[in-house]
């Protein structure tokens, strides 16, 4: 049976940036929206009411609000956002900020944050992985990768970290001593990592096409993408809550759903462009479970959509 595109429409569309978005994020709970874009900043969306009940400003008395990364704890309570110098803590609740911090050297590539924005997690292109612990202000830098690192990710308890790089070399280590628990090979440069938010699995792949789904409680491959294209360069990913379906979004438009067992694809669809005169794409940034047995995306285009999620087979 080829995998065939469920649906060409989405559900529900909402737009919340008329030229487009630069970052966006879901919550995990799929109720707020965080979305960087050049007229409004930051703006975080309340997505029952659609409404908008925040802007923020990256930095002060400047133009550069350039937000390229966006973060949300899974417990949706604190966001974290980042441009290529500086990244800030914010409570959801409160809409207020609770932390601005600058890097010295070097550009930030990828951020995560814990739950109750205790732990940050920021990578860098000098191959440094930094954790943060907010309270006290300790930083331990993990120094496993020689070269830049692309994608990070962290157990919503902020213990256990997961990062990509330049090297080949996707890391699992341990946020306390900063000790390597696995190594995952690759190939070609690591540009996607993510972690199950239960523990259970852990996901790399690669900028050939190369993509694997690993037991994080052992260390083994449990499968590998099968029919992954090299140019489908996955954006965000999410693992389902009863463990057994994996959702990604790819910089092609591309929001795929896979089994984790064995690695095929069950569904795909494609979001929506953003309107111009000529075709463009639209880069997925973020995925997440709805309450209806749907799916919401959020892209480059602007938009969050609600799609049907298939059935399982």
């Amino acid at each position: 049976m080829a995998c065939k595109p469920v649906t060409q429409a989405p559900i529900e569309r909402w737009q919340q940036s008329v030229e487009g978005a630069y970052a966006g994020s879901l919550s995990n709970d799929a109720k707020f929206s965080v979305i960087s874009s050049i007229h409004h900043g930051l703006s975080v969306w309340d997505l029952t009411k659609n409404q908008r009940i925040y802007n923020w400003a990256q930095e002060q008395n400047t133009s550069d609000n350039l937000v390229l990364t966006i973060d949300i704890s899974e417990d949706s309570g604190h966001v974290l956002t980042a441009n290529r110098k500086n990244f800030a803590l914010w409570n959801l609740t409160t809409g207020k900020s609770e932390g601005y911090w600058q890097v010295r050297e070097s550009n930030i590539r990828d951020i995560a944050i814990s739950n109750g924005g205790d732990y940050l997690l920021i990578g860098k292109s000098n191959g440094t992985v930094v954790h943060v612990s907010v309270d006290t202000g300790r930083r331990l830098e993990f120094l496993g990768h020689k070269e830049k690192v692309n994608t990070v990710d962290m157990l919503p308890n902020g213990r256990v970290a997961l990062s990509g790089g330049n090297d080949f070399i996707a890391y699992v280590w341990d946020t306390q001593s900063g000790q390597v628990i696995y190594q995952f090979n690759h190939s070609s440069r690591v540009s996607k990592v993510a972690l199950d938010a239960k523990a259970r699995y852990a996901f790399t792949a690669d900028s050939m096409k190369a993509a694997y789904i690993w037991d994080l409680k052992t260390g083994k491959r449990i499968s590998t993408l099968q029919g992954t294209k090299r140019h489908e360069v996955f954006s965000t990913v999410r693992f389902s809550p009863d463990g057994k379906t994996m959702i990604t979004g790819a910089a092609s438009r591309k929001v795929s759903v896979w089994d984790i067992a064995t690695g095929k694809r069950r569904a795909h669809w494609f979001v929506t462009p953003k309107e111009a005169k000529r075709p463009t794409g639209a880069v997925v940034y973020s995925v997440a479970f709805g309450d209806n047995n749907d799916l919401l995306t959020i892209s480059s285009s602007g938009y969050v959509e609600s799609w049907p999620m298939p059935k399982s087979p």
